[in-house]
């Protein structure tokens, strides 16, 4: 019995929230982040950044509750849920040819802090492309 309540619970709290509307290269770069108490951004000086980009591809296809939407050769968009509550945040890679790094950007859906969840989440990336040197 409480488990079903505690599933209900869950099944009405999955927040998920609408798709931000900045998402794209816009001008040759990533958005900024508006606020960085639910967003951030990083830039890593890669000597291939597609390479790069498709590695951490396959990095994120293996990440639990993590979803790639869009994929081009120097774009990708990806979505990361939480694992209780099932909080949505977007994930961007930039592979920026011209200045030879990685743009990577992740900003939540919702709310106004992220306790520190997209910088992790970037750091990990950061560290998983670390080891494929």
């Amino acid at each position: 019995m409480v488990l079903t309540v505690f599933s209900i619970l869950l099944a009405l709290f999955h927040f998920v929230g609408p798709m931000p509307t900045d998402l794209g290269i816009h001008q040759g770069q990533l958005s900024s982040c508006e606020s960085p108490a639910h967003c951030a951004r990083l830039e890593w000086e890669r000597n291939d950044p597609i390479g790069s980009l498709k590695e951490l591809a396959e990095v994120i296809k293996q990440t639990p509750r993590s979803e790639i939407i869009e994929q081009q050769a120097d774009y990708l968009h990806a979505t990361a849920s939480s694992q209780i509550f099932g909080f949505v945040d977007d994930l961007e890679l930039y592979a920026d040819t011209e200045r030879s790094v990685l743009q990577a950007r992740s900003v939540s859906r919702l709310g106004e802090s992220d306790l520190g969840v997209n910088e992790q989440r970037l750091r990990s990336l950061q560290a998983a492309l670390s080891n494929q040197e």
